[in-house]
């Protein structure tokens, strides 16, 4: 059972897509098929919504998710009262959603559901944290679109990052694409000290200096930066950017000088394009994050909405000897 051992050695779990349409239900279903059959207690939900029958943009058919019985989920009244599993309620949110409040359920009898979960990775937090007490042994927060935030390390411990023709039918842009955020995933980490200095930082660009001190450049919002009236630099070449991170910050301080250190505090703040990174790299330039997310697959989903098939073993051969890591179609294992 390729990679699924790997799971079960953190408590929580996201699994997020390049792009829609790559394949997140298909390794869901395949993820909890095999933990079930391990005797592993799951809790699942969702940001956004998941498990619907037809894609609200192609108008294809989706993979629907089953759950077995014993596993937690948590959905939308909306969605929780058109299940196709049998379940017995376990906890109401006060909180509501456009689609009613939160309702966290067990499952008796095996059945399809839709996901339809928290909107903010806050929320997802505290999901993550009740079913912890409901005995969960491993919290799966199964992503909708291609949003990348629940992958940050502050909110699961481990991801899943599924790809494929969905992103482009183009095998050598497939991998172009796909090294770009797996290179941003993989990210040197700073050192423990440094990183117990910064985390607590709420907003802002900061210096770091020689000794790892975190000096405040008044600059409330990296987008203000050319606004500074005193040189960003003068404490030294490395900085902290609380906040998001684009390819404007970073052409700013690839043109003000080389070997310019920029910490982020996970690879879900950077919203870079390749060449923008490429130019700040070419002067020296350096991305480090606080936390490093925990990437135990890349998965592949090689038919596009449009009905392409790529061949799935070259081209996870392709992407694997891109990656340096493996890449698997789960309908293949």
């Amino acid at each position: 059972m390729p990679f699924v051992h790997d799971i079960l050695h953190y408590n929580s779990l996201s699994i997020v897509g390049l792009e829609k349409n790559t394949g997140k239900t298909v390794c869901l279903n395949y993820i909890l098929n095999r933990l079930n059959d391990m005797g592993v207690h799951v809790g699942v939900t969702s940001i956004g919504v998941d498990g619907e029958q037809v894609d609200a943009v192609f108008a294809t058919a989706k993979p629907e998710i089953t759950l077995f019985r014993g596993t937690h989920f948590i959905t939308s009244e909306k969605h929780y009262l058109v299940r196709q599993a049998v379940s017995k309620l376990v906890a109401v949110d006060s909180q509501r959603t456009s689609l009613g409040p939160l309702v966290t359920a067990e499952v008796l009898i095996q059945g399809k559901v839709l996901l339809s979960g928290a909107a903010t990775t806050a929320v997802l937090k505290r999901q993550i944290q009740s079913f912890d007490k409901l005995g969960v042994d491993l919290s799966i927060v199964d992503g909708a679109l291609s949003r990348l935030s629940l992958a940050s390390p502050t909110v699961t411990e481990a991801m899943i990052l599924a790809t494929g023709a969905a992103v482009s039918a183009n095998v050598k842009q497939l991998i172009a694409k796909t090294k770009f955020l797996h290179s941003l995933i993989l990210l040197d980490e700073v050192d423990s000290d440094l990183r117990e200095r910064l985390v607590t930082i709420p907003s802002g660009l900061w210096a770091i200096d020689d000794e790892g001190q975190p000096h405040d450049l008044g600059i409330a919002s990296v987008f203000l930066i050319d606004k500074a009236e005193k040189d960003i630099l003068r404490f030294g070449k490395t900085l902290f950017a609380s906040g998001a991170v684009s390819d404007r910050l970073l052409r700013i301080l690839a043109a003000k000088d080389k070997d310019i250190t920029l910490i982020a505090r996970d690879f879900t703040k950077f919203f870079l394009t390749p060449e923008a990174y490429v130019e700040f790299t070419r002067r020296g330039g350096r991305l480090m994050v606080l936390q490093r997310s925990r990437l135990i697959a890349v998965t592949l989903n090689p038919t596009s909405p449009q009905g392409f098939l790529l061949d799935s073993k070259s081209t996870c051969d392709a992407l694997s000897d891109a990656l340096q890591t493996p890449v698997y179609d789960v309908k293949k294992i």
